[in-house]
């Protein structure tokens, strides 16, 4: 049996990310659940790679923003021209008209350049000067932050961190890995020979058919009781929102597709949950100071919430 379309696509951007298929997973799963990613890590492990590589693997446009505390809102969505010959303002579309945009260190960039691509994560479209522009389909989101170099930074806020379907981290490569990677770029990098294995009508296609991956009601009810023990956690001052619970089944949907799967199971919740969640959850400043984060409320919320065992269609 020939491997799903989203197997494909991690198979494929596996040539040039060794060592990490379960990030990768994930990170696809976010791509055929049309969500965005936040990659925070270090510099150096592969970031804007990740990014290029599931570009060049579904044939699509692929655009990079370097972020700085200089860079305007306008910089990003376009803007106006005028045009001399022609007496009339003419729009000049900015970088955020691609497929996949790589927003790298997006914590660099101010709060006001930061919100310009709220309305573009969510809505799928930008407004300037009362005008609406509709964005290309499909429109994926990869932003980066580094967590070590907070100097000069603007720290998302809780609302525009919630946008992100998911939070990640490649981290570094293991020792045969590294030896591995080393060896397969002396002359040069892989992915100068990556080659597309969907079009653009294909993904298109595999991303409206997601929501169509079955969810048992016995698995909701596991999504929710999660949340709601993340909410009671004594550790967390907010828990994970209803939208973190919506992200959370819509992702599932996703890792299901690209195991091949016509229904959702609780290994697919268990893999997401940290993920999607931590990031949404409000830690207690005294707790932070113990070392406790939103993953570790998240491992705890699993660990004590009753797995279903009948999740097949009926």
């Amino acid at each position: 049996m020939p491997p799903s379309p989203g197997l494909q696509i991690v198979e494929n951007v596996e040539r040039v990310i060794l060592g990490k298929r379960a990030t990768l997973e994930t990170a696809v799963a976010a791509l055929l659940a049309r969500g965005h990613v936040l990659l925070e890590d270090i510099p150096g492990v592969g970031k804007t790679m990740l990014a290029r590589a599931l570009a060049r693997s579904v044939g699509a446009e692929f655009r990079r923003i370097q972020c700085t505390p200089d860079l305007l809102p306008s910089d990003i969505t376009g803007t106006a021209v005028f045009n001399a010959r022609e007496q009339s303002f003419e729009f000049r579309r900015g970088p955020v008209f691609t497929n996949l945009l790589l927003a790298d260190e997006i914590n660099r960039a101010t709060p006001r350049t930061q919100s310009a691509l709220l309305e573009a994560m969510e809505e799928r479209q930008v407004t300037v000067d009362g005008a609406t522009h509709p964005l290309p389909d499909p429109f994926f989101l990869i932003a980066t932050q580094n967590p070590i170099e907070l100097a000069g930074t603007f720290p998302l806020p809780e609302a525009q961190l919630d946008r992100f379907l998911l939070r990640l981290s490649l981290g570094y490569p293991d020792e045969a890995t590294e030896i591995e990677m080393m060896a397969a770029q002396k002359e040069r990098h892989p992915i100068e020979s990556l080659e597309p294995v969907l079009d653009g009508e294909r993904l298109r296609a595999v991303q409206r058919n997601v929501v169509h991956v079955y969810v048992h009601p016995s698995m909701l009810k596991y999504i929710q009781q999660i949340l709601a023990r993340t909410r009671q956690d004594e550790h967390a001052h907010y828990g994970a929102s209803p939208r973190g619970g919506l992200a959370l089944m819509r992702a599932a949907q996703g890792l299901a597709a690209v195991h091949g799967s016509p229904f959702v199971v609780p290994d697919h919740v268990k893999q997401l949950a940290s993920p999607v969640l931590a990031h949404r959850i409000v830690v207690k400043s005294r707790s932070r100071i113990q070392g406790v984060d939103g993953a570790r409320i998240v491992e705890t919320a699993l660990h004590e919430v009753e797995v279903p065992v009948n999740v097949e269609p009926v």
